[in-house]
């Protein structure tokens, strides 16, 4: 491991050892890109850090940030570093009371806005200083005014940067993040520099990645998945970031730039896969049977491997063909050149795992928790579906008698924001309890069974993991979301979401064509391939684990309701709580 440093002397060293090579990638919207190399970027981190100082912010002084994931959001985040002051970024997608409250919470004396309709939304927070990233506002500071401002005192002071970089230590808190508040409301967790430092040094053993790789960002800057690895681990090793412009062109933006690595959520990966599903179902029964038949024989040989089994010839020849004619097409939707497709921010099923393993596109499922940084990976080289790898390099765990997995790590947070109480609860003894119950094999992989606030315990002492049966309905390709039901209750019911493009391409569907969501969950044929998904679940499961009864709700669950968090992780009792009448249907008469 390398010394302890601060996150500007990451980049500085970067910047040093890469220089004009490129950094990052933000699409103009005419197929041109503004390119930012290290030297740029460095010296844009700088310049800004410089201006916030002017504006009176100082060394632990909190900044909000607001903005999707974008070029000017990088260079804001750093230029805030670089001042030693503290970086809060917000989830775009989050409403806007929410928003207002957690800046006002967080005393901010700068906010950062992506653009003039964001800043109109925000300007009822007690701010000091709005900074727009793009456009112009009566009120507001452009972000170039603020690098102009810093550029000219850097030149006209030449203790100014030293000082001021000289001032900020290596445990000075660096990151405000924000909670998703799945199981509860959300929190404000403070990481110092040093912590993500240790973190991102951990890269080149876990994630060997270098200015010959790429990747495409998307995800929000909130979130540590996205911050720790699309943001800081590409600094530390050099690889060029390219942004996406939008959600709606991030296929062909991923076919364009072909990574070579990818993070993505596990919803994204669900979605491929369903497309995927629904692609192969209209095809002519020959090459539907051909593509399941290789799917099966990529699984066969998928489980050799993990045994360090040779692969016999009778699987490994019909399945190199099956590769060629079948699955690189599948691959090529992807750009054709990933070697590391990494699921975070949520679990992955281990089904969904084995899918993309059969197709010659492994998922990489890592572990990491806002209080504690990444904490475990696959490696590249034998990753084991189901499991989310093994601990990376200084990180230590061990499972309390509950079976909660607790971890000790240079990379734990300093605790929640003015709220000792609550980081007591979690942080006892040296060691962060995650609220994750899991179990690890002989290998030393981990699993995570589920999270100990969400267990189900029915009212004959049964225990159901519900990740467990959610995760196999999501495997359905016409299942949106799934709630399962059944804490204190006799049996499990569930609450679906519907999948409306893939419930078009159903048999029969045509009436219902272009109708509202509402209708098209209520169509015939839905509701009969939904009774056929239910069964086939079911059967893969224990009596105990098995849905009895099931609702399909007229629409998906989503933020503004409540429902979801802005990483899109259901808050389970708000939805249960907003479709109460639904499951008080269900248990009517209990049988």
């Amino acid at each position: 491991m390398v010394g302890a440093r601060t996150i500007h002397q990451v980049l500085s060293e970067t910047a040093s050892l890469h220089g004009d090579a490129p950094a990052l990638r933000q699409p103009r919207g005419d197929g041109s890109y503004l390119t930012y190399s290290w030297n740029q970027y460095r010296q844009a981190a700088e310049e800004i850090g410089a201006g916030l100082r002017l504006l009176g912010i100082a060394r632990g002084d909190v900044v909000a940030l607001h903005s999707e994931t974008r070029l000017e959001l990088y260079l804001a985040d750093l230029g805030v570093l670089t001042n030693g002051s503290i970086a809060a970024a917000l989830y775009p997608n989050q409403p806007v009371p929410d928003l207002v409250r957690m800046i006002a919470a967080t005393g901010a004396k700068a906010v950062f806005v992506e653009n003039p309709k964001m800043l109109g939304a925000l300007r009822m927070a007690p701010v000091p200083h709005w900074i727009l990233l793009t456009g112009d506002a009566e009120g507001a500071l452009k972000l170039d005014e603020i690098r102009e401002r810093g550029r000219t005192a850097i030149a006209q002071n030449p203790t100014l940067l030293p000082g001021m970089l000289n001032e900020v230590q290596p445990t000075d808190p660096a990151i405000l993040y924000l909670t998703s508040g799945a199981t509860g409301e959300p929190k404000m967790a403070l990481v110092t520099h040093q912590a993500v430092v240790s973190n991102v040094d951990m890269g080149p053993v876990a994630l060997p990645l270098g200015p010959g790789d790429s990747t495409v960002a998307f995800l929000p800057s909130a979130h540590i998945a996205q911050r720790i690895v699309m943001e800081m681990l590409p600094i530390r090793m050099g690889m060029p970031v390219t942004f996406s412009e939008s959600l709606l062109k991030l296929p062909q933006e991923i076919r364009r730039v072909r990574p070579t690595i990818l993070l993505a959520p596990p919803r994204m990966w669900e979605r491929i896969y369903s497309s995927i599903c629904t692609e192969v179902s209209k095809r002519p029964a020959p090459l539907r049977r051909a593509f399941y038949a290789a799917i099966a024989l990529a699984l066969a040989a998928g489980r050799y491997r993990r045994k360090r089994s040779p692969v016999p010839a009778r699987i490994r020849l019909p399945l190199s063909a099956a590769d060629g004619l079948l699955f690189r097409a599948v691959r090529a939707r992807l750009g054709g050149r990933i070697r590391i497709a990494a699921s975070g921010a949520a679990p992955l099923s281990k089904d969904l795992a084995e899918f993309y393993e059969a197709i010659g596109m492994p998922l990489i499922e890592g572990y990491g928790l806002t209080e504690g940084g990444v904490v475990a990976l696959n490696p590249l080289d034998r990753p084991k579906p189901g499991s989310i790898g093994k601990v990376l390099p200084g990180v230590k765990v061990r499972l309390s008698d509950e079976g909660e997995l607790l971890v000790d790590s240079p990379c734990l947070f300093s605790g929640y924001w003015q709220d000792p109480a609550t980081t007591g609860e979690v942080l006892r003894d040296g060691w962060l309890h995650t609220g994750d119950l899991a179990y690890i094999d002989d290998e030393g992989y981990i699993f995570i069974t589920g999270r100990k606030k969400e267990l189900i315990v029915s009212s004959t002492g049964k225990k159901i993991f519900p990740s467990r049966v959610e995760n196999l309905f999501k495997m359905e390709p016409l299942i949106s979301q799934v709630l399962l039901i059944g804490d204190r209750l006799p049996f499990l019911t569930a609450l679906f979401t519907i999948n409306t493009a893939v419930a078009e391409t159903l048999k029969g569907m045509d009436p219902w064509k272009g109708d509202s969501p509402e209708r098209i969950s209520q169509a015939p044929p839905v509701v009969a391939e939904v009774q056929r998904a239910v069964a086939r679940v079911n059967k893969q499961l224990a009596p105990f684990e098995q849905v009895r009864k099931y609702r399909v709700l007229p629409r998906d669950f989503s933020i503004e309701e409540g429902e979801l968090t802005a990483t899109m992780k259901v808050r389970r009792a708000r939805a249960m709580a907003n479709f109460q009448e639904h499951i008080d249907a269900l248990y009517a008469g209990r049988e």
